[in-house]
């Protein structure tokens, strides 16, 4: 992620400040292979519209109550299912499910989504249904990622479970949003220039105005929920199996409000809390990278060769210190291309303090440090200019006021000291994104608030203490929030738990998956 520069004090660029691998409040899907969760198979469900949820919170009440007067969409729950070998992988199934674009107006028009399935390789008598990944993002492909990291589930996960991945609408292949941004970051930035230091995000949101308009306001979390259950009902489930990543939590969590009683065995690792809005969202990931980093140092200092320095403090200025050549060699040209900036840097930092092992980051600091322009250029992958993958991260979470920042340039301007108090190394970087939704064409379809999913059967929520992303706090306030919540805690760094390297978290949840039992409530894992 890169901040605009007009806020930060760097100069950004169109694409630099809005599409990235990673975005504001979720991030980005964890680095790792990605794992599932279940639910027990039965006939399949028809439905016509979610169960009314039960909540003292008007916001929830309303979404509630939206869906629960949505006209009749049960020809979307009664089609067949037409399953292939996969292209990438005979083993593999693939499909594609049609939902509506609208579901408070089914008769306007469809989209279709794509499904992949990998078969559970156990007895069929001893099999226990299907398991749903998000992996998060949003706008991270669960269709790839099943095909991608299949192999790495648990042999015992794989033999029970189909393993299934949907790309959510907007996303992969599922009617991608696609902005027409496609440009070379250098023809961006000179667009950029055109108009105004700090227009960036103003510019994406035409472009997708332009190019996206029509598909812009249904991409939402909500409509993603109501999507899940058409699949699960045509998988044939009568309670859905989740396993949600960071965003994919905020998704879980959405479900499990509109869908209490159809809930199966759910997991939501790095957990967004639904209750925060996004500027306190945006100031939590400042802060909780600025923790990680220190943690990161504080790792690295004892070891002999530490890019960092010899203590905490050193560390800070080593970083600062590296941001600000960059910032000087890029303002002043080296006449092959796009350079790279301090934002770049802070990009590769951030992406890699999300992962639990640092060796990478430490690595990558001495290259950096030790390299000419075209080298740094090469490592911090600035001719990225981002594509529909993070265009689809975008629009989803401008759609939410607890996912995408709407602040004016003046008012972030005004945050940026507290940004900066906050997190000296990160404050500024991520205070440049709170205007990120502020001309955005498509207003929000969810506001901040508490979800308890009264009804739901047990929820486990897993939180990392150094998570960077979404903040341990955030995986806290979802556990007490949902009337079911369980809390299991990772004392441990990087973007989520399951399957991270603690076999305690793997043991408790794949135990979780299997049988349905819950960890002990307090649970720590070292």
């Amino acid at each position: 992620m890169r901040a605009t520069g007009v806020l930060s004090g760097r100069r950004g660029r169109v694409a630099a400040g809005l599409l990235s691998a990673c975005l504001v409040l979720t991030a980005c899907s964890p680095q790792r292979p990605h794992r599932p969760a279940g639910a027990k198979r039965s006939a399949a469900a028809a439905a016509t519209a979610p169960t009314p949820v039960g909540s003292a919170a008007s916001a929830a009440a309303s979404v509630a109550a939206s869906a629960a007067a949505a006209p009749d969409v049960s020809r979307y729950y009664r089609q067949r299912l037409d399953w292939r070998p996969c292209r990438e992988a005979a083993s593999f199934r693939c499909t594609s499910v049609t939902v509506p674009l609208d579901y408070t107006r089914p008769e306007g028009g469809d989209i279709r989504l794509a499904v992949v399935r990998h078969p559970a390789t156990g007895p069929r008598a001893a099999r226990l249904g299907s398991l749903l990944l998000n992996p998060g993002g949003p706008g991270v492909s669960a269709v790839d990622d099943v095909l991608s990291f299949a192999d790495g589930f648990s042999p015992a996960l794989r033999a029970a479970y189909d393993l299934v991945g949907v790309d959510p609408r907007g996303v992969g292949r599922s009617d991608p949003v696609d902005c027409g941004t496609g440009a070379s970051p250098a023809a961006l930035e000179a667009e950029e220039d055109a108009v105004g230091p700090g227009s960036g995000f103003a510019l994406i949101a035409g472009a997708c105005a332009r190019s996206a308009g029509r598909l812009l306001p249904h991409v939402g979390t909500p409509d993603a929920a109501r999507d899940m259950d058409v699949v699960r009902a045509l998988l044939g489930d009568d309670r859905l199996g989740f396993l949600g990543y960071s965003y994919g939590s905020y998704l879980g969590a959405t479900y499990a409000e509109l869908f209490p009683s159809r809930v199966g065995r759910m997991v939501l690792d790095g957990a967004v809390d639904p209750g925060m809005d996004a500027f306190r969202a945006t100031l939590g990931m400042a802060r909780g990278y600025q923790v990680a980093w220190e943690a990161f140092a504080a790792d690295c200092v004892p070891r002999p060769g530490c890019p960092v320095g010899g203590s905490l403090r050193d560390a800070g200025r080593v970083l600062d210190d590296l941001v600000a050549e960059l910032d000087e060699a890029s303002r002043a040209g080296d006449g092959r291309g796009v350079p790279a900036t301090g934002d770049d840097l802070l990009t590769a930092v951030t992406s890699a303090l999300a992962t639990p092992a640092w060796g990478g980051l430490r690595s990558l600091l001495r290259e950096v440090q030790a390299g000419d322009a075209a080298t740094r250029r090469l490592l911090l992958g600035t001719d990225d200019a981002g594509g529909p993958g993070e265009q689809s991260l975008a629009a989803i979470n401008c759609l939410s006021s607890a996912l995408g920042p709407r602040s004016t340039d003046a008012q972030t301007r005004a945050a940026v000291p507290e940004f900066r108090r906050a997190a000296p190394q990160f404050g500024a970087y991520y205070a440049g994104f709170l205007p990120m939704c502020a001309h955005w064409p498509a207003r929000p379809t969810q506001v901040p608030h508490r979800i308890s999913a009264r009804g739901a059967p047990p929820i486990l929520v897993v939180g990392t203490t150094r998570d960077p992303a979404t903040p341990y706090e955030q995986a806290r306030a979802l556990a007490r929030q949902l009337s079911s919540g369980r809390l299991l805690t990772w004392d441990g760094d990087g973007h989520t738990a399951y399957q991270q390297g603690s076999r305690c978290v793997d043991t408790a949840v794949d135990d979780y998956f299997l049988h349905g039992r819950l960890p002990a409530d307090g649970t720590v894992c070292r």
